[in-house]
């Protein structure tokens, strides 16, 4: 760097696992190449948004940000990216005229080639047309701090779902080769660390560029060492009787699934361009609950989707009660432009804040009921970080059930106990 007091970096990352996995490997890059990490962002000299844009709330998020960070700092150089960034053209309500440097989700990866000249030049703009891209950037993460460590495999998306513009930010399905993320598992098996995660934007995509399913590469991490491992969100249709089987059967696997559900009502499913049906989801459903003891199955929930009447969406809240799920995310409708949504019918943003209660209210009646099944089980526990302000220990289970206990014992981070459950609070 020409500019040797320009080497104080503060990130913030926003938006699902995937992007903070990016933003971990984004940290590792920047120390690695002389920049140092600082916690305030008055200390800074540069400030990296590694932003979402799944919802328009994302956006005026990230907007703030920026905003704040000048206010905070008025010399701090601003530099954008994630999503946000690389959607930057068909915001219209955006204002990036003063952002000193914006990067496109895989710009992103090799930021220490673009942040070197950010105090020659201003206003600069690397966001490649994502669309085109045909090959997964391997960038991982080589000095990873967390106890479970996340593993991308895949990145993008080739569904077209009506409301949604993330295949504009994160563009087609596109999946890492099972040599590369062997050698990451194996590399972080090396760190002492027992469960990973695997993600991506759309894992159930995994593999199909050269005519593998999730389920081969799932036969692989199997001969790792790696003791426990999770899956990312999933859709229904992609849980076929093979892999529930190949599953169930595991030792390492953590029966904690997260489906994409979006919808259990099917008019609104196809009205969201949705592959699946309600059929479909009471039928995997069913077999999760008969596969595994006691799996955590949780789910995503979209409310006040347009034309969605209440007949409609109180057969999605019935559905969500029968299909007695673990937990629910549930998230209002958000109108992003140039999608098929932004011109139906909308929902008024009250009735769509009602609704959203709703659920949410359920989801906290079916996790309570789910707790109370697990309260007298013997499980696993993987024991996480040590709190220095209460000294108590968070862990968690395979099947996704928090607990905290106090220890005096500083040595039990990164390791896998035998307890039973009726000993803890469960969260």
């Amino acid at each position: 760097m020409q500019n040797m007091k320009a080497k104080t970096f503060y990130l913030k990352s926003l938006g699902c696992k995937q992007n903070l996995l990016e933003g971990a490997i984004i940290e590792n890059e920047l120390i690695k190449s002389g920049f140092i990490k600082v916690s305030k962002i008055q200390d800074a000299d540069i400030y990296i948004l590694n932003s979402c844009s799944v919802t328009s709330h994302s956006d005026s998020q990230t907007n703030y940000l920026l905003n704040q960070a000048k206010r905070l700092n008025p010399e701090i150089k601003r530099v954008l990216t994630g999503c946000c960034a690389q959607t930057h053209k068909i915001h219209k309500n955006f204002n990036y005229k003063n952002i000193d440097l914006i990067l496109g989700n895989s710009e992103k990866l090799e930021i220490e080639k673009y942040i070197k000249n950010l105090f020659d030049d201003e206003n600069e703009i690397f966001v490649e047309d994502i669309m085109e891209r045909k090959d997964f950037l391997n960038k991982f993460l080589t000095d990873p701090k967390t106890t479970r460590v996340s593993v991308k495999i895949q990145d993008g998306c080739n569904n077209r779902c009506s409301y949604c513009i993330i295949p504009y930010a994160r563009g087609n399905s596109r999946s890492n080769n099972i040599e590369n993320i062997i050698k990451q598992i194996d590399l972080i098996v090396k760190k002492d660390i027992k469960e990973i995660v695997l993600t991506g934007i759309h894992i159930g995509q995994w593999g199909q560029e050269f005519n593998k399913k999730l389920i081969d590469l799932l036969k692989e991490i199997e001969k790792t060492p790696i003791k426990r491992y999770r899956l990312g969100s999933l859709y229904v249709n992609e849980l076929d009787d093979e892999i529930i089987e190949f599953l169930s059967k595991s030792s390492k696997f953590c029966p904690h699934f997260h489906l994409s559900l979006q919808s259990v009502c099917d008019k609104t499913l196809k009205n969201m361009n949705r592959k699946y049906n309600t059929n479909d989801i009471f039928r995997v459903v069913s077999k999760l609950h008969n596969s595994f003891k006691l799996p955590y199955l949780g789910c995503d929930i979209i409310a006040g989707f347009p034309n969605e009447n209440e007949d409609d969406f109180l057969e999605t809240y019935n559905n969500l009660e029968k299909l007695k799920m673990s937990q629910i995310h549930c998230f209002p409708y958000s109108k992003r432009e140039n999608t098929p949504a932004y011109s139906m019918a909308q929902i008024q943003e009250k009735i769509k804040t009602q609704r959203v209660k709703k659920i949410i209210d359920l989801s906290n009646k079916l996790h309570k009921d789910f707790l109370d099944k697990n309260k007298n089980t013997i499980q696993e526990i993987l024991i996480e970080k040590k709190s220095p302000k209460t000294g108590c220990y968070s862990a968690i289970t395979k099947n996704y059930i928090k607990i905290h206990f106090k220890s005096e014992d500083n040595t039990l981070r990164h390791t896998l106990k035998t307890v039973n459950l009726s000993d803890y609070e469960l969260e």
